[in-house]
């Protein structure tokens, strides 16, 4: 209850007029509890958004559930405009609905607040809900010793307090905001379709990890990897893509350089006192929102640790088909954030070959990551290494290719960085507004 007893009463004393959540929206409600059916066509399938899914930046790498699934339990399908709550675990964590999460499934585990837009605006719904005051409001009704819980008659007599054009002008950021990540996912989807197009590059392979398949290998293969997964037909048949590309390079003949931070000391101190620290799952939430803070005394004086805008962040541990060779473009907001060890950075921003160029490649064709996965070594917890991500080889095209499809993925990660500070700023005008006195 932290916070929500003084976030009430600042509200009841606003002079400005105040209702109910529940006179303000069309529904508030999860989609209920019941095992899922899943699929792996698309032609059978809707994405299914888990309830730290709705926080991600990509969306292209989520299961499907099955279509009559939801066809049966409308509840399961999220609508653009709305606000999605997660209501159980970790509670409270919110996201914009985007029209690129329109019509996707959703879990029970998140509800949903679908605002009535005759009577307000979704992004000001949202940047309430979100703001300093909303969450602690959201948050007091949790309950549950083990697993703690919220649901929607928790949350339905929040007061929402009444801001004239200041809602108008909270909506008109945040859907800017949610505008500019839709942008920015179909540029990189279309910067990997351009490098797929250009060298013959199927969009999709097989899942080597989920199909039986037999291949065989010469003795000297074998004898420097002997891994099955290494050898097995859909690893060869990227090797056989690759070979047939007339121009390209090894990784490590381009002059990019490879950052791990090691085993640092790791000691936590208040932000003031320390650099941002990011795990391999925070790395791919659209909200840049580092939660722990190292030791800036303690962090060597070379700055070797630190991340820059360019790099490319590889996650090097997890299970295979999960976060595990998947890659986040760092945009401005990463500069000077360390990550954990569970990242491989890796800078070309003075190399021979342009980082937004190599990150397509690597991140965002399915021949890229099948290269990269099929490196994966360790029973338990998988996990990459440099020496085998430097042996890669990298298709080249002609110099202004290359220099397109890198200015596209700088301009998505200049739109996700513009994106958070929109929202921010829809969040801070709300507070603002509310703290003196809803003028």
């Amino acid at each position: 209850m932290s916070g929500a007893v003084e976030a009430r009463e600042l509200l009841n004393s606003l002079p400005s007029a105040k209702e109910a959540l529940n006179d303000l929206v069309s529904g508030i409600y999860h989609a209920g509890r019941e095992s899922r059916t899943w699929v792996e066509s698309p032609e059978h399938g809707v994405p299914f958004m888990g309830s730290t899914d709705i926080l991600a930046a990509d969306l292209s790498h989520i299961n499907l559930i099955s279509k009559k699934q939801v066809e049966a339990n409308p509840n399961f399908k999220i609508g653009e405009g709305w606000t999605l709550i997660t209501r159980s675990g970790t509670i409270g964590r919110m996201a914009y609905a985007h029209s690129g999460m329109d019509g996707l499934a959703c879990s029970e585990h998140v509800m949903r607040v679908v605002p009535d837009e005759d009577k307000v605006k979704p992004g000001f719904i949202y940047a309430y809900l979100s703001s300093m005051f909303g969450v602690p409001l959201v948050i007091s009704g949790t309950y549950g010793s083990i697993i703690q819980s919220i649901e929607p008659h928790h949350i339905s007599d929040l007061p929402v307090p009444r801001l004239g054009d200041i809602e108008n002008q909270a909506h008109e950021l945040v859907q800017r905001a949610a505008d500019l990540r839709v942008e920015a996912t179909a540029l990189l989807k279309q910067a990997g379709i351009k490098v797929n197009e250009t060298f013959g590059l199927p969009e999709k392979l097989a899942l080597s990890h989920r199909n039986f398949s037999c291949a065989v290998a010469s003795s000297n293969n074998v004898m420097a990897r002997m891994e099955a997964t290494f050898h097995d037909g859909i690893a060869q048949e990227s090797d056989r893509l690759i070979d047939a590309i007339p121009a390209k390079d090894y990784l490590i003949d381009l002059g990019v350089s490879f950052g791990e931070t090691g085993r640092l000391k790791q000691v936590f101190v208040e932000q003031e006192f320390g650099e941002p620290f990011l795990t391999s799952g925070e790395i791919f939430r659209q909200i840049y929102a580092p939660s722990r803070f190292l030791s800036r005394r303690l962090l060597p004086d070379d700055n070797s640790w630190a991340t820059q805008e360019g790099d490319l962040l590889l996650a090097r541990s997890g299970q295979v088909g999960g976060i595990i060779g998947r890659g986040v473009w760092a945009d401005s907001r990463f500069n000077s954030a360390c990550v954990s060890v569970d990242v491989i950075r890796i800078s070309a921003q003075n190399a021979s070959i342009l980082p937004g160029y190599l990150y397509a490649y690597l991140f965002l064709t399915d021949v890229g990551y099948r290269q990269l996965i099929r490196t994966a070594a360790g029973s338990s917890i998988p996990h990459l290494s440099v020496s085998d991500v430097q042996k890669l080889l990298i298709p080249r095209g002609e110099s202004e290719f290359e220099e397109e499809v890198n200015d596209m993925v700088w301009k998505a990660g200049r739109d996700r960085a513009e994106a958070q500070q929109l929202e921010d700023e829809a969040r801070i005008l709300v507070e603002r507004t509310i703290k003196e006195g809803g003028r």
